[in-house]
């Protein structure tokens, strides 16, 4: 694995390569884009889990963290913007197809959790990805208007404006947590909600937990994902092979449901869904049966396509 710093005209983008054994650079190979989830950083199951297993099948394989979050560049942090997250792996291809060792022609695109919805938005206008896959696969935007604002996107929207203001003006940056600090302080508040229990234990324990996997957010900057939808003009411009792979364990985040829209949606002429029978989001972020299914059907598609 290879640490590299993509400059960007902004700030520069910090990734993690990972090289297929015995790697030759004076050849060319496949390349596997890997977007994390809302919250998350490329050391997580983006790069650690599915990026390592990909790459060892032959791959090269690109985890990058967004911008705002991880390594990355941008100031203030903890920013989640879908406009710089798809922009993000445009930026990320520029520079894959600078290095000899990459195929141009076979650059695809794996995206987890809100990175899957990332993921199959910029593909729609991104033609030089020629292949999308995705785990666990959440419209952000329709998160955003929903749960992220108790069903009532307006009030939050007036929330966040008054918020920009008072920070514009020098005051107190609110930085809002986007979990529990503890599967035990989730249940004595009384949420149930697996994906919330579930993710409070991946995030806050040894299990996942990683010092810039931070699940936190800048709510004053949090009003463009309410009116961005990752799934807009699917139907028109989404047209590569596509792969969607959620468990059937559903959850308050929407992954199963966001898969079979976007399924439905696509315009892609070669599509597949995998439903994973038995295990849920989290489960298919480390849990060596599920993601071995995942793998199982990744590989091949990827192998395929590119």
């Amino acid at each position: 694995m290879k640490n590299v710093k993509i400059k960007a005209p902004y700030w520069e983008i910090a990734a993690n390569i990972y090289f297929p054994e015995n790697f030759n650079p004076a050849q060319t190979y496949p390349a596997i884009i890997s977007g994390h989830p809302i919250g998350s950083c490329k050391e997580q199951t983006s790069g650690q889990v599915y990026g390592e297993a990909i790459a060892k099948a032959g791959f090269i394989v690109i985890a990058f963290d967004a911008s705002f979050q991880g390594e990355s560049g941008g100031e203030p942090r903890s920013i989640e913007n879908p406009a710089l997250r798809v922009e993000d792996f445009r930026l990320v291809i520029d520079y894959l197809v600078t290095l000899e060792y990459v195929d141009e022609n076979r650059i695809g695109v794996l995206g987890i959790c809100g990175g899957g919805g990332y993921a199959l938005n910029v593909a729609m206008t991104e033609k030089r990805i020629k292949a999308v896959a995705t785990v666990d696969a959440v419209n952000f935007g329709r998160l955003s208007r929903e749960g992220f604002s108790q069903w009532n996107p307006l009030e939050k929207l007036e929330m966040i404006a008054k918020q920009r203001t008072a920070e514009a003006r020098g005051g107190a940056k609110r930085v809002d947590s986007l979990l529990p600090n503890s599967v035990a302080e989730a249940e004595s508040a009384g949420l149930t909600d697996i994906d919330v229990l579930e993710a409070t234990e991946y995030y806050k324990t040894q299990r996942g937990q990683h010092l810039r996997g931070e699940s936190k957010a800048l709510f004053s900057h949090s009003a463009v994902s309410i009116g961005w939808d990752a799934f807009h003009l699917a139907e028109v411009l989404l047209t590569q092979p596509l792969l969607l792979i959620a468990g059937d364990k559903v959850g308050g985040f929407g992954a199963y449901r966001d898969s079979l829209e976007i399924y439905g949606r696509a315009a892609s002429r070669q599509k597949e869904l995998l439903i994973v029978e038995g295990w849920s989001h989290y489960d298919l972020y480390d849990k060596p049966e599920p993601v071995a299914q995942a793998l199982a059907k990744l590989i091949p598609f990827y192998q395929t396509h590119l």
